[in-house]
């Protein structure tokens, strides 16, 4: 069974319909012993840092998720998921999780592709270069364009946990990974069938 964390997040019903989609059994919970018994944990959502870990916080979850991390347990985060594991965000000047040592950084407010001016957010489909192979993107084409929205970046401090980066304006790391975690800015829930299967591949993941 996947468990879905539930923090009052944006975007949870479109990782349901993904998984629901794929044949995939789902629940959707804020319940620590649910998020325990789950075989994988999907972190997702869309909204600010700040409200976001002010109920993480209240309903003990930042707590969780370091226990789940610990332990093992495949983890994925999508977007704000992906923004709020590292220690610090911009955004809101919030102190974060902190599962990855780095910071979430917002972009620049002049950002230009040659002499283009490029807009804030960052919205619609843009490809990611993999610095390595990694289960969760097995089957993924190269030229696979994925769906981002977002004005701010992850930005971990240990290079090593950068898994791709995105063009936009500046480089930036659109997906890290470290052990049993697996983190992505775009969406894969919205970004057809590339997404589709990046969400396959972490069901039948085992985190190592």
């Amino acid at each position: 069974m996947i468990a879905i964390i539930n923090y009052n997040a944006g975007n949870i019903t479109s990782v349901a319909r993904a998984l629901e989609n794929i044949g995939q059994k789902y629940v959707i919970t804020d319940d620590e012993k649910k998020l325990a018994a789950a075989t994988h944990v999907i972190f997702p959502g869309v909204g600010a840092a700040g409200e976001a870990m002010a109920y993480l916080r209240e309903k003990k979850l930042d707590s969780a998720l370091k226990n789940l991390f610990a332990s093992g347990k495949p983890v994925m985060g999508i977007c704000l998921g992906t923004q709020i594991i590292l220690e610090y965000s911009e955004e809101n000047d919030s102190a974060c999780i902190g599962l990855i040592a780095g910071s979430t950084r917002r972009f620049p407010e002049k950002l230009s592709f040659g002499a283009q001016a490029l807009k804030i957010p960052h919205m619609g489909w843009n490809s990611v270069n993999f610095r390595r192979e990694h289960p969760v993107f097995a089957k993924i084409a190269k030229e696979a364009e994925f769906y981002f929205v977002h004005s701010y970046y992850p930005a971990p401090a240990d290079e090593a946990v950068i898994l791709g980066t995105t063009d936009y304006g500046i480089k930036f790391c659109s997906v890290l990974a470290k052990y049993n975690l697996i983190a992505m800015q775009f969406h894969p829930e919205k970004s057809g069938r590339p997404g589709l299967q990046i969400l396959k591949n972490f069901c039948a993941w085992r985190g190592k």
